[in-house]
Parts: C-alpha cells; structure tokens; sequence
C-alpha cells in the first residue's frame, strides 16, 4: 500500500488493466408501453419495471431482475473483492467506534449520543444540570434495532417537563415513522404508538399533547397536522390543519422560547405559517401571513415580537419584524434590508443576540446581533473554502453560540463561541483514527467559465506532491437542485481516494444556491440545462487545467445529481471515464406524469408539470431515460435501493435497462440494488462503508489500480 500511495503522489500512478470478465448481462423483457400525450407518443419497453412499485411483492419478475443485475455486478467486480474488503476495512478503521457527541444543554439537561466499540448504532444520553452527573440512558438504539436489517431512530423530543421522550421509528427505509413516547421515569413504552407520520413531534406545554405531521401512505405527502393527547387512541387523533394544496410540505415546530407553536406550509414559491400558543393546545391555530404568490417567509419569534425571513420584493431574501399582535406583512418593519450580494439564509434567536447565517462569494458568513445595543461583528473562520453553521442551540437564555466548521482538509469541528467576550473554544475535532495530518492536503477554489460566461465556482482537494501533468484520476461531484448547496467538507473515507492518488472536486452548478437565489433560479424549471452544461464545463475547465484528461475524468452524484448524471452522459459521454450515479432521478417525463408516485406533486415548482405543454417538451428534451442513443457511453455503475421514497427503484432500472439495449460500446454498465434498503442506504453507521468501497473499487478498477 505504502508503495502505492507514494508513486501516486509524484502522479506516477501504478496501473495495470482491470481484466472485465467476459459474461453476459441480463437483459430486460421488451413489454411496450404507449405514452401518448401533447401529440407526442412514446413506446415506452420497461415501463413494466414498476411494477414491484404498484403491485408490492407480487411481482416477482421484477425482483428476479433485480437480483439478476446484483448477481452480474457481483461477478464483474469479483476481481475487487479482496479491494474493496481492504477499503471497507480502511475506512471503517479511520472511524474512532467508542465515541460521544458533544453535549448540548436544553432545560437543564446536557443531552448527546455515544457509540459502542462493534455496535452499528447508538445511545441517546443525558446528565442531570452538570456533566459530572449520572448517565440516564434515554434510548438504546443497539438494542431496539436487534433483528431488523434496516433501522432509523430520530426526531428525539423531551416534554418540558423532562419527564416523557417521543421518538420516530422506521424499519423499512420508507420515511414513513411511527412516533412512540417512552417515559423516562419507569422505562415504559406508552401505548401511544402514531403510525404513519414523519418522524418529528412537537410537545405542548401541557406535557400532555402532542402534535405531529400525517402522511398519505401511498404519496408519502405530508397532508395534515395532528393533534393527540396521551392515552388516547390515535385512531381519533384531531387533524388541527389539512393542506389542500398538493405542491407544499407541511412541518410542525415550536419556538425556541416555548412560547408558540408553529405550523408551516410552503412549496419553492409560497409559504404559509400559523402559530398557536403553546400552554393552550386545545385553542385555533392564527394565519401569521396568508400565502402570497412567489412569496416565501419564515418566522422566528424572540421576547417581544416577530421577526420574518422573507423573499417579498427582495430576491437573495430580508430580515422583517412585527409586533405578536400585529402580524400581517402590512406590519412588518424592515431590520436587514435586501442586498444582491449577499443571500441571507436564517436566523438562530437568543435572549440578547441574532445570530444571522448569510452566504457572500459563494461562502457561508455568520453575523453576531447584539440585540440590546443593535451592533454586529462576523466570525472570522480564515480558509478558502470551508463550511460553517450553526449547530444545536436549543437554549434560549444563552449568550454561547455553538457552531460547527468543517473543509475539505478540516474534520469536522465543534465550537462554542462566547458572544459577549467574542471567544470561541474548540469543543472537539473529528478524531480520524490511525492520524491525520492536514498539512499533507491542499485545497482549492477554482472558478471554470461556463458557456454563456457564468463562472462557476469548484471547490477541490488533493494530496500534497500531486502535479498538473493531466494524468492524475479526478472525481468530480455534482448536485445542483433544490437551491441545495454543496459546501466542502471533510470526510474520512474520502482519504481512500486522495492517499491513492486521486483529485476531488465539487462543481457548484446552477440550480444550487452557493451564489444567491438567483443561482437557484437559473438552474431550474425551463433553465434547468444550465446545470448539466455548468457541470460538463467545469470538467472540461479541469482537463484543460490539466488537473486530469478526459481518460482519467470521472463524474458522480446521487438522486437529483444523479439526473445531472445521465444528462451528461447523454450530452457528453466523451468527456468521461466513467461516472456513478446513485439512486439516479433519470425518468423525468414519467414520474413528474404519475401523482401516485411519493412527492411528484411537491416538484412541480422544481422541474415543472409535464401535463402542460411547454413543460413536457423541455422536460423531454433533457430526461435522461428519454434521450438515451445509439452512440457510445462512459463505465457507468448505478445504485438504488428497492424500498427507496424518494426516487424509486425502477427509474434506475428502467435506465440501465434502455441503456444496454441502445448503447454501442462494450463498457461496463452495473446496476447494484440494495434490496432491504431506501434512499438514504444502509441505517448502520458502518453497513454504508460497504457501498462506498463498492463505488471506489469500480473507480480504481477502471484506473488499473485493483492491486
């Protein structure tokens, strides 16, 4: 290994060809399907392949399929078992096993979670007033998720009075939670199991009543807030609020203060919140705003008034304020104004202080607001290119800010800044396990000049020794949906790829936020192409900068990025080597035409609704599934997972399958589906090391580099 990485960091990579062994792929069944719509019609020959999806586990033909492509791509990555073993266990040994999370405080408890040396799970801890108290054991999720192959705990909330924890389970990576309350007293499980939800909860002053967020069990959409008191049956459980509109998600909150409780309703345009009292849970939820058209706000509530996060005449968003009595936009009173550099994100109330997270140059800003005296200052964090954010500050009588930083050569870190002195301490570093220098890592910031001038910012790391000569392998990663954005930061596992030699870079495309809302916006809807060509440039920027050639240039995203994948393996298959795409949204067409598909009716304002005209031809002209041709592709491995919610198995599938039947080229083309898993992979905090041993292995058998 040592003389690997060595020869690696002077580019002179040790390679020798991947002998590929020679076998048949499966091949799906042709079953035609007519698409017929706006004039348009389309034979359409895996449509079956939902089949699973509509008809549950009667569909055997398509889990034999399925199974059949796990079995190919077991036997053509057979020659990277012994590697990817050696990844798996690489990386597994950088993660310190017996560790704890950074206590934070809530109404006198400092609450975190530690693992154990061996276990996949995890322990949710507090100490009564001071860090030298007892352990109470709140939940052990080891032992709860004995037996289930798949197993997610979360949406943690303790009752103001500490006596009661609910909590959401889901043991089919579906995101669909049942909430369970246990009191923390006797270590009971209360009969209140609530099926069907979201996972989170909000407790009402009254220690009493909880409300919670319903899902529709076949769309997943979050349709109505609900209310349930202890010991009642949830069957008769009150719905407080029923969205109408289709094209919002729902939540339910509470402010930091305890003093109301929020509901909030909102798509990519609009938003809408209500507020109840939070000691009168049996009273009427108040409209703060009514929704306006194209208008987004969010709200925050400190002592004395209302303060509201808002779009309405100022795209990259402003800071407002109102009176509690008085909360209609015909009241609120400007603070931070508008400014086209700068988009302000959020805020994070205190007693005495704002904090405000903004985002400037494509880099994250937290601003310090002394609310007693209306002065500011910002924290200096000194990198290039790093990502900063306010961490848990559920405290409201506090002037400690905790903060988390992270770059791509600084694990993550965890702060507690002292806004009154202006102090920040380092509560703990990411320990990486076996050492970690960062002196032997560079980062950078680059910016490629996509095709109508646009620069495009990219963010990359290498090891230190790396040289400019075009030979070295460079991943490049892209997502660029959402108004997502893609900051740098650490990972451990990562260091499998730099130590061998590789480049990783993020492209920051269009349809993300890193450059205000106006980079959002350009990457969406009817402008949705600027993302794949913003991605294809930046490529093209890092061969011509000679960080690589298009012979080592590999490409990777997942879900959303996963369609920037195939679009630009169908716009330029050339450019790459290889590319991964994971749990890839490539059926565009299909799944933004079927409302029965989980969450296609909140997309609407991403993508656009293809049962209008001008949407479906510009959709079309872009879908990966519906532009496949008879040209030749890059290596490509696709990964999904049969119970995934948010994008489903069978537009991978469908993808793969249309692939092979229509490309010309003999490279390798694998699906991998995790049969017991959803979108987010394995729940296991080591399991998922084994799908990115997988992903690497395929990078490094394309670059010789097996042995």
């Amino acid at each position: 290994m040592s003389t690997i990485i060595t020869s690696c960091m002077q580019n002179k990579i040790n390679r020798k060809v991947y002998e590929w062994p020679q076998m048949d792929a499966p091949v799906a069944a042709i079953k035609p399907h007519i698409r017929s719509l706006h004039g348009d019609t389309v034979v359409d020959n895996y449509y079956w392949l939902n089949d699973y999806f509509k008809k549950g586990p009667d569909s055997s033909e398509v889990t034999k399929y399925l199974e059949a492509e796990n079995a190919y791509t077991d036997s053509m990555m057979s020659g990277t078992k012994k590697l990817q073993t050696q990844l798996f266990d690489e990386m597994k040994g950088r993660i310190k096993e017996q560790d704890e999370s950074v206590p934070y405080f809530k109404n006198g408890y400092y609450y975190y979670t530690r693992t154990e040396e061996g276990k996949q799970y995890f322990k949710f801890c507090r100490k009564k007033e001071n860090l030298d108290a007892p352990e109470e054991i709140l939940l052990d999720v080891d032992a709860l998720a004995e037996g289930h192959s798949y197993y997610a705990a979360g949406g943690f909330n303790v009752s103001p009075d500490n006596r009661l924890l609910a909590y959401g389970v889901d043991t089919v990576s579906r995101r669909q939670y049942t909430i369970h309350v246990k009191n923390l007293e006797t270590g009971e499980i209360l009969k209140d199991a609530i099926p069907g939800t979201s996972g989170g909860s909000v407790w009402a002053n009254d220690n009493r009543t909880l409300f919670y967020t319903k899902n529709n069990p076949a769309t997943l959409l979050t349709e109505n807030i609900m209310r349930h008191k202890l010991g009642a049956d949830t069957d008769n459980d009150a719905i407080v609020y029923h969205e109408s509109d289709n094209t919002n998600y729902i939540g339910v909150g509470k402010a930091k203060s305890g003093k109301f409780i929020y509901i909030y309703s909102g798509g990519t345009l609009s938003s809408e919140t209500r507020y109840l009292d939070a000691d009168d849970p049996m009273g009427s939820f108040t409209v703060f705003q009514p929704r306006m058209p194209e208008v987004l706000y969010s709200v925050t509530a400190l002592a004395d008034r209302f303060l509201i996060v808002t779009n309405q005449n100022a795209k990259n968003f402003k800071l407002m304020e109102c009176p509690f009595n008085q909360t209609g936009q015909e009241h609120w009173k400007e603070v931070i104004p508008h400014r086209p550099d700068v988009l302000l994100e959020d805020v994070d109330e205190f007693k005495d202080f704002l904090v405000v997270s903004e985002r400037k140059n494509g880099l994250i800003q937290l601003a310090i607001r002394d609310l007693k005296d209306g002065s500011q200052h910002y924290l200096d964090f000194g990198e290039e290119a790093y990502t900063a954010y306010p961490s848990n500050n559920p405290e409201y009588n506090t002037a400690t800010l905790r903060y988390g930083y992270t770059s791509l050569t600084t694990p993550s870190s965890t702060y507690d800044y002292d806004m009154n002195t202006r102090k920040k301490t380092l509560l703990k570093q990411q320990e990486v396990v076996g050492g970690y220098n960062v002196a032997d890592y560079v980062t950078e910031r680059l910016y490629a000049t996509a095709q109508d001038g646009t620069q495009v910012p990219i963010s990359l790391v290498y090891k230190k020794g790396f040289n400019k000569d075009g030979n070295a392998p460079l991943l490049l990663y892209g997502y660029g949906a959402y108004g997502v954005t893609m900051d740098p930061s650490f990972s451990s596992s990562r260091l499998s790829l730099l130590d061998r030699g590789f480049v990783f870079a993020i492209a920051h495309v269009r349809g993300g936020q890193e450059m205000g809302r106006q980079w959002y916006e350009e990457g969406k809807m009817m402008k949705k192409k600027n993302t794949f060509t913003d991605f294809i440039d930046c490529g093209r920027y890092l061969v011509d900068q000679q960080y690589t050639s298009s012979a080592h240039l590999y490409a990777m995203g997942g879900s959303a990025g996963g369609l920037l994948m195939g679009a630009v393996a169908n716009t330029a298959p050339e450019l790459w080597k290889g590319i991964v795409a994971q749990v890839p949204f490539v059926d565009v067409v299909n799944t933004m035409l079927d409302e029965s598909i989980p969450l296609t009716t909140n997309e609407y304002d991403e993508w656009g609704n293809p049962n209008n005209k001008d949407a479906y031809e510009y959709i079309k002209s872009y879908s990966p599934y519906e532009n496949i041709e008879a040209k030749a592709y890059p290596h490509i491995l696709v990964t999904t997972g049969l119970h995934d919610s948010q994008v489903q198995y069978f537009e991978p599938a469908k993808w793969v399958a249309k692939l092979r039947a229509t490309k010309t080229d003999n490279n390798v083309l694998l699906l991998k589906t995790e049969m017991d898993y959803g979108h987010g992979g394995a729940s296991g905090r080591f399991d998922y090391l084994k799908e990115i041993a997988l992903e690497y292995a395929f990078l490094f058998a394309l670059e010789g580099m097996v042995e």
